[in-house]
């Protein structure tokens, strides 16, 4: 077996799924461990983790853990809509590129309808036009809005724009939910309450994401409007989302809530992401492609550049067609490691040129 290099192991950008466990998240789950506790979410340290949330979005929502993105996604679209409705995303939307029909498997063919913007983000005439080309019914009815937060390119929705999308929903009787799979770091970009960009913004029901800001596995699916929550449990069992140990998803969250740690290892991340992108501008040859919000940096860099970078063990996803590439921060990235990265970059573009 391939031994794996412990330092090398610090130095993947590719996302921020590589990272490990937090030592918060990590205490809570050991924590739990201890002795017999009741099955199925009927446990004390899922209780406390619901309401650490509430307390955290100044509401009284109704909270359910499952283990994954793509099913917090897409049983939540699925819970506000039928089959005969649509869900409007942006086309570089998580729930479009990435759920593997997910979102249309578990609401029984609901249509999800494409809206292009710049920088990730939605231009809300171009929403408008979406929603009111057609009203006949052969056309499937526009019945949910989806944003994501941060953006797929690392742009961040502000409460201003979240309210103008809420409101356009709104008028058309049509439900938002929000992919937040990197909210904290959203809401440390913005340095805004999380109810600030939620539910006071105009958003119904949140996907909130824990694995890609430190815990091992599991999301939080919080319903704003209580009633939207109807059965909802129950898909989650359907859908084989509901942990037996439930509380190896849920104590996670009590050591992140309570620790500080949710917004601090978001903040790490995008200041990680900040020093990334203030060394890689100015390079010959480099290009931000996105204005750095959150976590990632785009670039877009010659193929030969990429390639040596990747033969040298740097991890990252390319984008958006040929020579874009993604360098995504954890809270485990350090100064260090973007440092090491951005002198790598300027030596493969120093090779190039000679």
């Amino acid at each position: 077996m391939k031994k794996l290099n412990p330092k090398q192991s610090f130095n993947q950008f590719a996302s921020d799924n590589y990272a490990g466990i937090c030592p918060e998240a990590l205490q809570s789950m050991q924590e739990a461990n201890a002795g017999f506790v009741t099955s199925y979410g009927d446990d004390p340290w899922t209780e406390r983790a619901c309401e650490q949330l509430r307390q955290l979005f100044e509401t009284d929502c109704q909270v359910f853990f499952v283990f994954n993105g793509t099913a917090a996604n897409s049983l939540a679209l699925a819970s506000l809509c039928r089959s005969y409705h649509s869900v409007i995303c942006h086309d570089l939307a998580h729930v479009e590129t990435d759920e593997c029909g997910a979102p249309e498997f578990f609401s029984n063919g609901t249509k999800l309808l494409h809206v292009h913007g710049p920088g990730g983000k939605y231009d809300l005439a171009e929403v408008e036009r979406v929603i009111t080309r057609r009203s006949d019914i052969h056309y499937p009815r526009p019945k949910v809005l989806s944003l994501t937060q941060a953006t797929e390119v690392g742009t961040v929705y502000t409460p201003d724009e979240i309210r103008a999308a809420g409101e356009l929903a709104r008028r058309y009787g049509m439900k938002v939910q929000m992919d937040g799979a990197r909210f904290a770091n959203a809401v440390a970009s913005l340095n805004v309450a999380p109810a600030d960009i939620s539910w006071r913004a105009g958003v119904d029901v949140l996907c909130l994401g824990g694995a890609k800001n430190g815990m091992a596995v599991g999301e939080a699916v919080l319903f704003f409007d209580r009633e939207l929550a109807y059965e909802f449990d129950y898909r989650c069992k359907q859908a084989g989302q509901l942990a037996s140990k439930m509380r190896f998803i849920s104590a996670p969250w009590i050591g992140m809530l309570e620790s500080g740690a949710w917004l601090n290892n978001a903040r790490q991340a995008n200041d990680c992401a900040a020093l990334l992108e203030q060394q890689l501008t100015g390079i010959s040859g480099i290009r931000i492609m996105y204005p750095r919000q959150a976590n990632s940096v785009f670039v877009e860099m010659p193929e030969k550049v990429a390639a040596v970078l990747r033969s040298a063990g740097w991890h990252f996803y390319s984008f958006i067609g040929s020579g874009g590439a993604r360098f995504m921060c954890s809270w485990q990235t350090t100064e260090a490691d973007v440092l090491q990265l951005s002198a790598a970059v300027r030596a493969a573009v120093s090779d190039r040129q000679k």
